[in-house]
């Protein structure tokens, strides 16, 4: 027989990765070796364990799951990384898959399925939540420019545009400039408006 699949698991929540935890280890090809609540610490266990597959949440404290997707490849190369998430957002899709995640499923994903979704990732194979594969072609990818995000980033919360700007070494105007922008290629009415479109689209 072959050794089983050694999987990291990184959610913030407690109660769900010990509930992923359980049924993945129901499979008799699957073996968690390590659990994590940051993206910091599934970095640093990749890098220790150099597990087979890491399952990553998106929104964890320190680095949020695409953050973390780049770096435990770094830590980790022969690592696959699915990400697991209950955020099936698309821009969150297209980054995760730019960032060099093997694979995307929601935590609503039947427990046979996400085990099977592991094994096509450690065989090399892509696997996408089919409905956020099409809702990913639909929206189709970020309007907004590396800069447009960082300002829409910067002003969640409805910080000053001094704020902004001082935050991210820019002038005032040019933050006005890149706000202005980001609502019109958002569809928005104002700034607030443009960073929920945005965030609710995974651009963010």
């Amino acid at each position: 027989m072959s050794a089983p699949i050694r999987l990291l698991l990184a959610d913030d929540q407690a109660l769900v990765r010990g509930a992923l935890s359980a049924l993945l280890q129901l499979e008799s090809d699957l073996e968690v070796v390590a659990e994590v609540g940051s993206g910091d610490d599934a970095v640093a266990k990749a890098g220790e364990l150099q597990p087979d597959v890491a399952l990553l949440d998106v929104e964890m404290p320190g680095l949020d799951g695409i953050s973390a997707t780049a770096e435990v490849l770094r830590a980790s190369p022969a690592t696959r990384v699915l990400i697991v998430t209950t955020f099936g957002r698309p821009g969150y899709l297209q980054r995760a898959l730019q960032a060099g995640a093997s694979g995307f499923v929601v935590k609503d994903t039947p427990a046979a399925q996400l085990a099977d979704a592991v094994r096509r990732v450690h065989q090399g194979l892509r696997v996408v939540d089919p409905a956020l594969a099409t809702d990913s072609l639909v929206s189709g990818r970020s309007p907004l420019t590396a800069r447009e995000t960082d300002v829409l980033r910067a002003a969640r919360g409805g910080t000053s545009v001094a704020a902004i700007a001082k935050g991210l070494f820019l002038s005032d105007g040019t933050v006005r400039n890149h706000l202005s922008s980001a609502i019109g290629k958002t569809g928005a009415g104002n700034r607030t408006e443009a960073v929920l479109i945005a965030e609710r689209n995974g651009w963010l």
